[in-house]
């Protein structure tokens, strides 16, 4: 009696880790790397090329995404996250990149989101890529743009490039994350959230002062 409990645990531990495999673990996975891509197009892409070229973290990429972790791809890749992080510290470059984002951004979070999905089919894989990816990538990139915007406003853009070493960072924190720790994505977003949101309305309260100290000056006679 007691050797068959013992079975049917095991029975249904074993069916219950099939649906986490195949589609819980990689979509929690899939969600931190495209919202990291909501803030940098490349470097999570980099990050998740490597990991899988180099076995860290268990990262696996299904096998129509296996050429991610070739060599020319993670050249390109590195080329690509060079120039970006560079590029983004310019001012006036850096709204180009992120305008340019709101369009690439959500490729580059449907790719990472869809190659982390290994026991499904290719269709399928994709589809779910598409689903998780790209509104989180585009919601973090919309979100990245409004801070700069405010941040312009407000510093003339000699902010943004500490704003942009900043998403940097939380881009590659959030990549970590997501490699060892999938299951606590959620909180992560949660987090991020918060960060954004705070930041924003302190960049915004900056530029209502600024602007009632603006509107001041013009009325003095």
């Amino acid at each position: 009696m007691d050797g068959i409990d013992l079975q049917g645990v095991q029975n249904g531990l074993g069916a219950a880790a099939g649906p986490l495999q195949t589609w819980v673990l990689p979509a929690l996975l899939g969600l931190g790397l495209a919202s990291a891509t909501g803030l940098r197009t490349f470097l999570p892409l980099l990050m998740l090329a490597l990991a899988a070229r180099f076995g860290l973290f268990g990262i696996e990429l299904n096998d129509q995404m296996s050429w991610l972790a070739d060599w020319p791809a993670i050249a390109a890749l590195g080329v690509a996250a060079v120039v970006e992080f560079a590029g983004d510290k310019i001012p006036v470059v850096d709204h180009g990149l992120n305008v340019l984002g709101a369009f690439t951004r959500p490729v580059a979070g449907a790719v990472a989101a869809g190659s982390v999905f290994v026991g499904l089919d290719p269709t399928a894989a994709a589809i779910a890529g598409v689903i998780v990816g790209a509104p989180a990538a585009f919601a973090f990139n919309a979100a990245q743009g409004g801070a700069r915007l405010t941040s312009t406003a407000t510093t003339g853009g000699v902010g943004n490039p500490v704003l942009s070493l900043i998403e940097d960072v939380l881009a590659f924190f959030a990549v970590i994350l997501a490699f060892l720790a999938p299951i606590l994505v959620p909180v992560m977003l949660v987090v991020l959230a918060v960060l954004v949101f705070r930041l924003a309305k302190r960049l915004r309260e900056k530029l209502y002062a600024r602007e009632g100290l603006t509107a001041d000056a013009t009325r003095s006679p």
